[in-house]
């Protein structure tokens, strides 16, 4: 492995880390029906004997802004489907109607918006502990390269500094999404 090799590892990673942050806050509600909120609930399938993900046993469409509706691809999950939507930290409360559930998104409390904000913290909080993971093991990486002299001292310094900006692009990337994601929270 070479020091280019270990700088597009460690930049993979940590783009992938933001990425899955940008993933998880697409799940975060802010008050407006969107499938994204519930499409990667795990729901355990009687019949199947087996854990599912939401998206891959109905169809979520969005009627209205305040409304969603799943329909079941086989009937018989339909009962799985809502009571792990119940059973999700969402808070919501889905309606049987016929084959589908209507699943009204209620409007967002001051309490549960500000709620919604430390989740979000937290979430990028995790993200930049990946982001700092990915940078360890990108300094580890070049301190092995050093060690079989595959790189000389000013190389490994001049790797770890490039590993620091990667970093700091990165928990950058990571403070501006949560920026935007806790003002359009707390929008009424």
């Amino acid at each position: 492995m070479s020091a280019e090799d270990t700088l597009l590892e460690t930049d993979d990673a940590m783009q992938k880390a933001v990425e899955y942050l940008l993933h998880e806050f697409s799940a975060v509600r802010t008050g407006k029906a969107t499938p994204a909120l519930i499409e990667n609930i795990d729901v355990f399938v009687r019949a199947y004997n087996s854990v599912m993900k939401l998206k891959g046993l109905a169809i979520i469409t969005t009627p209205d802004a305040r409304m969603l509706e799943v329909k079941a691809f086989d009937p018989s999950t339909t009962q799985d489907i809502e009571r792990a939507i119940r059973e999700s930290k969402l808070g919501l409360n889905p309606a049987a109607a016929g084959s589908s559930l209507r699943i009204p998104i209620p409007e967002l409390s001051e309490e549960r918006r500000r709620d919604m904000v430390k989740l979000v913290k937290q979430l990028a909080e995790e993200a930049k502990v990946r982001i700092r993971a990915a940078r360890k093991e990108g300094i580890d990486s070049g301190k092995k390269l050093k060690a079989s002299n595959l790189l000389t001292e000013d190389g490994q310094k001049d790797l770890e500094e490039e590993i620091q900006e990667y970093t700091n692009k990165y928990v950058k990337e990571i403070d501006s999404h949560t920026a935007h994601k806790e003002a359009e929270l707390m929008k009424v």
